[in-house]
């Protein structure tokens, strides 16, 4: 019995050393919830590579930030399709389509109040490459009080329905800062 068990311990022990069918884990840097989106912020990191540094960078900044203007145009869509949802009428889909279309243009113009939280160069002597990483986050509620402001000066809107998307982004804006 007890030669049962040292022979169960050993096959247990090298099982655990043994690697994963996937390969080895990486952690790269960036990662983690400290780097996710939440209530507050819309985060994204990139990675680049190249043998030169500066398309490195580029190429790890363009994969960040295009990440992070999914996440606000989704988020965007989400609310106005709650919008639409909420209001059931025909009025309610005009009003959806206009703030659908005011989330584009900001997003085809600018990210409002993006900041940089970090970059991390290597270099791979083997393979002469350059390998990048990058960080970005958006405050949510300073986007939402960029495209009040875009709104604004919006000639397609009207007054009915910047009232209308005022509530809606006001709403946000309250959801961001965490106050229920």
């Amino acid at each position: 019995m007890k030669i049962h068990f040292v022979y169960f311990l050993a096959a247990l022990v090298l099982s655990s050393c043994a690697s994963s069918p996937f390969g080895k884990k990486v952690s790269e840097p960036f990662s983690g919830s400290a780097y996710e989106s939440n209530n507050r912020f819309f985060r994204a990191s990139g990675k680049g590579e190249s043998s030169s540094d500066n398309i490195a960078r580029g190429k790890a900044d363009i994969e960040a930030k295009t990440y992070l203007a999914g996440q606000v145009n989704t988020t965007m869509k989400q609310v106005a399709d709650n919008y639409q949802g909420q209001t059931e009428n025909e009025r309610g889909a005009d009003v959806a389509e206009k703030f659908q279309s005011l989330a584009r243009e900001v997003m085809n113009t600018d990210l409002a109040d993006i900041r940089k939280v970090g970059e991390k160069k290597f270099y791979d002597e083997k393979e002469k490459k350059y390998t990048i990483f990058v960080a970005y986050e958006i405050k949510k509620n300073a986007m939402f009080r960029f495209m009040k402001k875009q709104a604004r000066i919006n000639q397609k809107i009207d007054e009915r329905q910047m009232a209308i998307i005022d509530q809606i982004l006001d709403e946000q804006i309250k959801n961001s800062e965490g106050e229920n």
